[in-house]
């Protein structure tokens, strides 16, 4: 038996699915809803990110479009308890409802500081934190690189501050230190500064100021980021963190070489006081000249002390003198004797002598020379006659090099009277004897031509009249 007609609208899936999704995003458009994330992996290839947000009781699909993430001011993480604002829509191929999440807050402050501490032990067992990376601050750094928004109260008290301790250069790298981009910026700016050539056009700062004002934990919040705390942790640069007030507690400062508990004490930490360094330098410079005095009196001292104990030079010399008058008297005694036994000593032999013992020993040594005699001379003759060749041969070569060789070659040797060469015609007159050496010989010879007439003296004129007697 066929059922009666029903009265009812006849949907298709498609028709009935579009109906529920209007119906749903017309009624909940946009919402708040908390609730614990949970199955969150990152972001898809695509640039989306799927996850649910859970409570006790049920859990709802979340997905943040890839337009959408880079303007959340708080990641999610797994685990982490948000508040999600978007709107609620339906995915019709699974009849699956869903929250497009436009942004995302922690639920509360505790949840804030849940997330915080869970990312400072994460970044702590990385070594991110270790005591052994920190650095040194330079006592005097020339260039000092700033890190902070250029509108704030921050930099204009750094900048002061810097001015009465000791004035240096500075560089501001301008951030926004809070807001979505916050981060990124600073993070940017930390690698930028170590991007500097040393240098270069720009100097390349010796210390980093990483520094912010005080605010809420959510305002602090950029300077927790992984990709902040991460750049201060490579930088190559020391770094000082100033972020905050003194019970603000940010990630960067377990990460920074320094942390400073206002921007203030940052710039005193970062340079010392030039007056005191001058007064300390000057004191130093005190010490050591009074310690160099000190030292000089104490040796000049010393000196004196020991010249006292030193014999005076006239007692040495007397002394000296004194061991040369007893050799003196030693060496005449000794010579005197040495004479007497010498002339002894002769006397003994000379008895002993007599013509006959002369004659034989004569005989002897005539006897041992007769054969040396005969193998003499003609060694003296071949050195003879090499010598006379060898002086043949230099006198052949002292008359080659003669004057007289060019004489007989027609060339003649002029000399005045008084032996001096002649080599030049105007050092002769006319008149002058001369003596010419030829090959053959010599001869005078007188200088022809006029001599140079003599000048007369001036007869002084007398006006007087002459006598006639």
């Amino acid at each position: 038996m066929e059922s009666p007609a029903s009265n009812a609208h006849e949907f298709s899936v498609s028709e009935l699915a579009q109906a529920v999704r209007r119906a749903v995003e017309d009624e909940f458009g946009y919402v708040r809803v908390r609730g614990e994330i949970s199955g969150f992996r990152g972001q898809h290839s695509s640039g989306h990110a799927y996850f649910t947000l859970k409570d006790d009781g049920a859990s709802i699909d979340a997905v943040v479009w890839k337009t959408a993430w880079p303007r959340l001011t708080f990641k999610p993480e797994e685990g982490m308890e948000v508040i999600a604002t978007g709107r609620l829509t339906t995915f019709p191929k699974s009849s699956k409802y869903q929250i497009v999440i436009e942004q995302i807050e922690p639920a509360g402050a505790g949840a804030l500081m849940a997330l915080l501490e869970a990312r400072r032990k994460k970044l702590a067992a990385e070594g991110l934190f270790a005591a052994d990376r920190k650095r040194q601050l330079p006592y005097l750094p020339r260039v000092i690189g700033v890190v902070t928004s250029p509108t704030g109260a921050v930099i204009r008290d750094i900048l002061h501050r810097l001015d009465d301790r000791f004035p240096s250069h500075v560089l501001v790298w301008p951030v926004r230190v809070q807001g979505e981009t916050s981060a990124a910026e600073v993070a940017a700016a930390i690698t930028g500064f170590n991007a500097l050539p040393e240098g270069g056009p720009i100097p390349r700062p010796d210390l980093l100021i990483v520094a912010r004002g005080g605010g809420s934990i959510e305002d602090l919040w950029s300077f927790n980021e992984e990709i902040v705390v991460r750049a201060v942790a490579a930088s190559r640069i020391p770094i000082i963190s100033a972020v905050g007030h003194e019970t603000d507690n940010t990630l960067v400062d377990f990460a920074s070489d320094h942390r400073a508990p206002t921007p203030t004490a940052a710039a005193e930490a970062a340079v010392p006081v030039r007056s005191e360094l001058i007064a300390y330098v000057d004191d130093q410079g005190q010490r050591s000249r009074n310690s160099m005095r000190a030292r000089l009196a104490n040796n000049r001292d010393r000196l004196r002390a020991a010249a006292g104990e030193l014999p005076r030079p006239l007692d040495l010399l007397n002394i000296a003198r004194q061991r040369l008058d007893i050799a003196a008297n030693n060496l005449s005694a000794s010579l005197r004797h040495l004479g007497q036994q010498k002339r002894l000593r002769f006397a003994t032999v000379a008895a002993k002598l007599s013509a006959q013992t002369l004659l034989t020993d004569l005989q002897h040594a005539q006897a041992r020379l007769t054969p040396l005699a005969g193998r003499l001379q003609p060694a003296y003759r071949r050195g003879l006659a090499q010598r006379t060749d060898r002086f043949i041969a230099v006198w052949k070569l002292v008359e080659s090099y003669s004057y007289k060789g060019v004489l007989a070659r027609g060339f003649a040797l002029v000399s005045d009277a008084d032996g001096n060469l002649v080599r030049s015609k105007a050092a002769l007159l006319p008149g002058a004897t001369l003596a010419v050496e030829v090959a053959d010989g010599s001869f005078g010879a007188t200088v022809g031509g006029a001599p140079p007439a003599r000048k007369r003296r001036p007869v002084p004129k007398d006006d007087r009249q002459e006598s006639l007697f």
